[in-house]
């Protein structure tokens, strides 16, 4: 079984400079070449687990696959409260020219990030508002538990003109605003959650893999870019 590999990419700072991202990768120059965006926040870490599994099966169908961290998250040094959605869409743009992907497939909120140029499909998408409601409702619950409830309302106001931190994450103001608004791209083919045969790994309290959802997916992408060969 092959291993991925860890490799860098440069990703592009405001103005012209640029700084070194990471990414992880089953690249070994293939024709057919997959770039996986992932899904944002604590769906991430839920979800890091099952995309790896993916991307090793379509290794094994000869597909290249490769899996970028965005500015701020994972092993990024760039700080998450100074990013927007607008800095994610430049570097995801950037990652599909440097990795020269041929396709592209997205997890949840990735799907607000997908460059308009290239083919592929959306697993499970959402929007912006979708995850921030979710953590939203995380840091609701977390305070009414500690004796100190919080309204989402006066929440969403902080966030709007300061930047918060919810579940962990510290959001900048502009890209809390961003998010309020940010819907997931019309022109991928969309993959619901129950054509894999079960619920979403999202909503499970600690991150996991189901091994009969992944064939699934890989086998819909396999195919999928087999048919356009």
């Amino acid at each position: 079984m092959t291993p991925f590999t860890l490799v860098s990419w440069p990703c592009p700072l405001e103005g012209d400079s640029e700084h070194t991202e990471m990414a992880m990768a089953f690249d070994r120059g293939r024709e057919r070449r997959l770039l996986v965006l992932p899904a944002w926040f604590d769906e991430a870490n839920k979800l890091r687990r099952q995309t790896a599994e993916v991307m090793r099966r379509l290794d094994m169908s000869e597909i290249d696959t490769i899996l970028p961290d965005l500015p701020g998250c994972n092993e990024s040094t760039a700080q998450l409260d100074s990013q927007t959605v607008a800095d994610w869409r430049k570097a995801t743009a950037a990652a599909a020219k440097h990795f020269k992907a041929t396709h592209l497939l997205t997890a949840r909120a990735g799907a607000v990030l997908a460059p308009a140029d290239l083919p592929g499909w959306a697993w499970a998408p959402t929007g912006g508002r979708q995850a921030l409601r979710a953590m939203l409702r995380a840091r609701t619950i977390a305070s009414k538990e500690a004796g100190r409830p919080e309204k989402t309302e006066d929440l969403q106001a902080i966030g709007r003109e300061q930047g918060i931190e919810l579940a962990g994450w510290k959001l900048g103001a502009a890209m809390f605003r961003e998010l309020e608004t940010a819907e997931p791209s019309s022109q991928l083919a969309a993959i619901a959650q129950s054509d894999l045969g079960g619920p979403g790994l999202w909503l499970r309290a600690e991150p996991d893999e189901d091994p009969e959802q992944a064939d699934a997916l890989a086998a819909i992408l396999a195919i999928g870019m087999g048919d356009e060969q």
